[in-house]
């Protein structure tokens, strides 16, 4: 009995060893980041979808279009619909409660990157 705890002890800490290890060969976000579209977009053209069936919104310099999220978002569709084409940074950053978004979240947020936002 002593010999299955110590190997199976060994086994889970090989386990967690190895997933740990190939976090680090993963691609960073930053990159996927690079890879995506580069078009402008006014803070006027954002203004324009601010509908949940059309919501788009600016963060931290990026722009995106969130309307297909707003489903499957865990909170209610209310909190994101009233950022609905705004500059929502300080939203996204504090979750309106001073607490921020996780990194998983921060990485979903990639996916509906359209671009980025003008500033001129």
């Amino acid at each position: 009995m002593k010999r299955i705890y110590i190997v199976a002890t060994l086994l889970f800490w090989l386990g967690v060893t190895a997933i740990w290890a190939g976090s680090h060969w993963m691609p960073a976000t930053q990159e996927v980041a690079a890879l995506s579209p580069t078009k402008a977009y006014s803070l006027q053209a954002v203004a324009a979808h601010n509908r949940a069936d059309n919501c788009w919104m600016a963060i931290n310099g990026q722009v995106y279009d969130l309307s297909a999220y707003i489903p499957q978002h865990p909170s209610a569709p209310e909190v994101i619909v009233a950022w609905c084409g705004k500059e929502a940074t300080t939203a996204y950053m504090t979750k309106n409660r001073g607490r921020p978004h996780s990194p998983y979240a921060t990485e979903l947020l990639q996916r509906y990157r359209i671009g980025v936002l003008d500033m001129r």
